[in-house]
C-alpha cells in the first residue's frame, strides 16, 4: 500500500446551542490526545455509505454531513442540524499514515448529552471565554472562535 496516497479522513463538529459550544473529554485510553477536551467527530468508514442508496449513478453525497451526524449521536446522543464546513488540517499518525481532519459546525437539534464512556468522560457546554480554561487539543479554540466570529 502506497502511504503516499492513503490517509485516515475524519470530521469534527463545533456544535453549538445559542452561544454556547459542546466540548468533550478524551479518555485517558485513547491512543491520540488522552485526557484532552475536543468536540465530537471520528473517522468517516466504509460502513457510512456502501450500504445506503447513491445518490447519483454511481456516488454517495454529502458524507462528512452524514458522519457527522452518526459519530455526534453515537458519542454524545445529541442530533445536530445545519452543517457547514470551518476549516481542515493534517497531522502524522504514530503509525506513520497521515489523518486529515474536515472540521464542520452545526447547530443542536434536539437530546440531552449522554456520553459513550469509551470515548469521552466529561462534557460542557461553553461560551467562547470559558473554553480557554480548558485543556484544548491545540486547534480547537481557534475553530471555536472562528464559529463565534461568523455570527
Amino acid at each position: 500500500m502506497d502511504q503516499e496516497k492513503v490517509h485516515y479522513i475524519a470530521v469534527t463538529g463545533i456544535i453549538k446551542n445559542n452561544d454556547k459550544y459542546l466540548i468533550c473529554k478524551r479518555s485517558p485510553n485513547e491512543k491520540l490526545f488522552p485526557n484532552k477536551w475536543c468536540v465530537p467527530g471520528g473517522k468517516i468508514e466504509k460502513k457510512d455509505f456502501i450500504n445506503s442508496p447513491k445518490d447519483t449513478g454511481d456516488h454517495w453525497l454529502n458524507i462528512f454531513e452524514k458522519t457527522l451526524q452518526r459519530e455526534v449521536l453515537e458519542e454524545t446522543g445529541l442530533k445536530i442540524k445545519n452543517i457547514d464546513y470551518i476549516s481542515s488540517l493534517s497531522f502524522i499518525r504514530p503509525n506513520g499514515f497521515s489523518t486529515i481532519v474536515v472540521s464542520l459546525f452545526c447547530e443542536y437539534e434536539s437530546g440531552e448529552v449522554k456520553l459513550n464512556k469509551e470515548e469521552l468522560i466529561e462534557y460542557a457546554w461553553v461560551n467562547l471565554e470559558e473554553a480557554k480554561n480548558y485543556d484544548l487539543i491545540e486547534n480547537i479554540y481557534k475553530q471555536i472562535e472562528k464559529v463565534h466570529n461568523l455570527k
